[in-house]
């Protein structure tokens, strides 16, 4: 148990932060950590997932496996959606608004602990600080997963606004076999991969590994093009809006609320990724909590101000398709607003496609710093100072998988990840305030311990919204990664490797 729970010394990990071999270039302010905030943020969710979460989603297969858990517990195991899942409806904008504000507890407890702990790895770093280094692997483990499943959900959205803008500027058609998806709503399609999504992919995995600050400026040009993408399209659709398509506000009542903030949650992903540019801030201390905060008031404005114009000016039933605002923008014959949306939306997801293939290199090169994944992870490119080889990979990683399956398969994935941690770092918000409660803290989660045990109640209500069948694939990822550190991660871990070295760790370790 005591190899289990054993931490690693925040006063270490900054100084390994500082290692030459393991240093990366700091070059991020307050503004730019905002922009990659905002550009994780704002990408697909805004985009593609507002129509799903409205609209609901048919299965072709039904079953009780794509119940939520929330519908099974209200209602004694007899699923209301085992022929699919309710949407919010009009009342989308209502679900933005409760992910929002749970995520500002969460977002304050990741800002206490990243200006305590600014080191690369997010919520793993964290985790291993506080809890100890098996909650650590989980996390990690977790992370990989989070960061890997909405890169590829956004990465199959890209592909699809991509054809709509190709056939309705150019009249180019992409041949349907290599640019959708090859499995949706669980049967094959008849597509053979979907390659504009892994292109995209290899394309920011080049940029990212030529260094952080051309990867921020093309980020940051990129995040004005969305912006302004977005105001034109609330601005221009506004007055296209009935009224009499937010009635009823709630067609399926509080249930399809909360499964539509179970659903739009993973668009509220981005925030958590400021965190993991700890070791490439100027001052991390002042500038990460900045970054966290802001980025999360400036997405959730954004979010319910599309979400009412879209459900104004079209029926939420009407909402499911891969790119919803295009194609409600296109049968009200609005084409310029829809090359603009279109245009955004491409950006949009590009720079969140580089952000979080970004956080995720990171927390691959920080678990292998600490000896829990191989050596080459953590290797620093001698010139750009970027880890490459984690950046190449996750590239890969992420890109095939992009090219097989379709959003919903990856979104709620995404999101049961995420929630996951954001409970882990909250937790580690109170065990931090127990045992080291004289360390200094570039922010304070105010109102604490109440806010703190909120989060990690909400997050678990949300984690209930989603479907039975999610969460025994989570369970079978975990699965997976307890075996894989049970047969290297354990063994390799820094911290054994050190308890070994001392005379205390032979006896303690052996």
């Amino acid at each position: 148990m005591n190899r289990l729970l054993r931490t690693h010394s925040i006063d270490a990990l900054i100084a390994s932060s500082e290692n030459g071999e393991h240093r990366l270039r700091r070059s991020l302010g307050p503004w730019s950590l905002t922009a990659f905030g905002v550009g994780a943020v704002i990408g697909s969710g805004i985009f593609i997932l507002t129509g799903t979460a409205a609209a609901g989603q048919t299965l072709q297969f039904p079953s009780i496996l794509n119940a939520p858990i929330l519908d099974l517990i209200m209602n004694g195991g007899n699923a209301l959606s085992v022929i699919g899942r309710p949407g919010a409806g009009p009342g989308i904008s209502l679900s933005f608004l409760v992910t929002a504000f749970v995520c500002s507890f969460a977002a304050l407890c990741y800002a206490e602990l990243a200006s305590m702990i600014p080191i690369a790895g997010s919520a793993y770093t964290y985790a291993y600080a506080t809890l100890g280094e098996i909650f650590a692997w989980i996390i990690g483990w977790d992370l990989i997963l989070e960061y890997a499943v909405s890169n590829m959900a956004v990465a199959v959205g890209f592909s699809a606004y991509l054809n709509d803008l190709l056939d309705g500027v150019f009249h180019v058609h992409l041949p349907a076999a290599f640019s959708g998806p090859a499995y949706a709503n669980g049967a094959w399609t008849g597509a053979i991969f979907n390659v504009p999504a892994l292109l995209i992919l290899l394309a920011l995995t080049w940029v990212l590994v030529r260094g952080i600050r051309e990867s921020a400026n093309t980020n940051n040009v990129m995040v004005v093009i969305k912006l302004a993408a977005i105001l034109i399209f609330v601005i221009g659709a506004a007055h296209a809006i009935n009224t009499a398509n937010w009635h009823p506000f709630l067609p399926n009542g509080y249930s399809g609320m909360l499964t539509g903030a179970a659903i739009v949650f993973f668009t509220y992903i981005g925030f958590d990724s400021v965190s993991t540019a700890a070791e490439e801030c100027k001052n991390p201390q002042r500038d990460l909590p900045i970054g966290i905060i802001s980025t999360l008031l400036v997405c959730a404005v954004l979010y319910i101000s599309v979400a009412l114009v879209l459900t104004g000016i079209a029926n939420w039933k009407t909402l499911s398709s891969a790119a919803p605002v295009a194609d409600a923008l296109k049968a009200l014959g609005m084409n310029k607003i829809r090359g603009w949306v279109n245009v955004g939306a491409l950006v949009g997801m590009i720079s969140s496609l580089m952000v979080f293939q970004f956080g995720q290199a990171r927390v691959w090169f920080s678990m292998s710093r600490d000896g829990l994944l191989p050596k080459a992870f953590s290797k620093v490119h001698p010139k750009f100072r970027t880890p490459h080889i984690s950046t190449w990979i996750a590239g890969l990683v992420v890109g095939i998988p992009a090219g097989i399956w379709d959003i919903g398969t990856f979104a709620d994935l995404s999101n049961i990840g995420t929630l996951f941690a954001f409970i882990v770092v909250s937790a580690g918000v109170l065990v931090m305030r127990k045992t080291q409660p004289e360390r200094k803290r570039g922010f304070r989660v105010p109102l604490c311990p109440l806010l703190p045990i909120l989060s990690i109640v909400f997050c678990l209500v949300l984690m209930l919204a989603l479907p039975l069948e999610t969460w025994i694939r989570f369970f079978v990822w975990l699965v997976i990664g307890l075996v894989i550190y049970a047969l290297f991660g354990s063994k390799n871990s820094v911290l054994n490797r050190q308890a070994i070295a001392s005379p205390a760790g032979k006896s303690t370790f052996s």
